[in-house]
């Protein structure tokens, strides 16, 4: 194994985890803005295959977090699997704020 007071894996402990605590947060928010609110802009398929995204991208961050957990802090995450879910969360930030509009006027 090795050594944890490696400087990679400082850094890692200092970007990848509130990143991956940021994400958790933005999923769990749009998850419950998704299951309480009817958006009416949106056909309910649509408003249904978004909130399975998210809880996709849950499930998947929950494994990401165990497995940095597990490792104390040695795995990285692949900018391949980061991408995807900072695109779901603007889309949830750009459907929430058009909810928002819309309700305003």
């Amino acid at each position: 194994m090795r050594d944890s007071n490696l400087p990679g894996t400082d850094l890692l402990k200092t970007v990848l985890e509130p990143l991956l605590d940021d994400f958790q947060y933005w999923f769990a928010r749009s998850r419950n803005f998704l299951e309480t609110e009817q958006i009416t802009f949106m056909s309910e398929q649509e408003q249904t295959d978004l909130l399975l995204q998210v809880k996709q991208a849950q499930d998947e961050l929950n494994t990401a977090k165990m497995l940095f957990s597990a490792t104390d802090g040695q795995v990285g995450i692949d900018m391949a699997t980061l991408m995807p879910w900072h695109e779901l969360v603007t889309k949830c930030w750009n459907v929430a704020m058009r909810f928002r509009q819309e309700r305003e006027l």
